[in-house]
């Protein structure tokens, strides 16, 4: 009787799949494909574009705070000689005076990196997007319903990597970005 209720039980678990997943699902081979993400944001003409621009900005910004450092070194030099001249209160009141304009330019190159930051998640956003359209399109014309990042995969087939023929499209239909100049809503 034992046995009677085993081999049951047995042929009832091997027939649970058929049951629970339906048919069209059950007879679709899982098909992977592996994407390099480092390789295509290393190769993207669009994202090379970006960076390019976002580096002019970054140098123009660091342009702009150098000469506010330097005018807050000649105006800390020029109190230093002032301190013997002044009253205790006078200098005191001076010093928080250019103490105020020190947290002022902090929080200028702190806004200005924001800004910058800003732009180039704005402009990267962009080439995520058609990316993965790029990709989703790829991936559905070689039946593919799994797409991995190779970060992840440590041993795959070429013939998965879909890396090449994603950045080739990616170059080919988005050569340049435009990022917005920072602090510009």
């Amino acid at each position: 009787m034992r046995k009677f209720i085993n081999k049951i039980t047995a042929a009832v678990l091997i027939s649970l799949p058929h049951v629970f997943i339906p048919e069209a699902i059950a007879e679709k081979p899982l098909k992977i494909a592996v994407l390099d993400l480092n390789a295509i944001r290393t190769k993207s003409v669009a994202i090379k574009s970006i960076r390019t621009q976002i580096e002019k900005y970054r140098k123009n910004f660091q342009k702009n705070i150098k000469k506010e450092e330097d005018a807050l070194r000649v105006a800390n030099q020029k109190l230093a000689k002032r301190r013997t001249l002044l009253s205790p209160d006078a200098f005191a009141k001076e010093r928080r005076l250019f103490e105020k304009n020190v947290v002022v330019v902090q929080k200028l190159a702190r806004q200005h990196k924001l800004d910058l930051e800003r732009s180039l998640n704005k402009a990267m956003l962009v080439v995520e997007k058609k990316m993965n359209s790029i990709m989703t399109d790829v991936a559905t014309k070689r039946g593919t319903s799994l797409v991995l990042r190779r970060q992840n995969t440590i041993l795959a087939d070429r013939s998965m990597d879909m890396t090449e023929e994603v950045l080739k499209r990616l170059n080919a239909e988005l050569k340049m970005v435009s990022v917005k100049k920072p602090g510009n809503k």
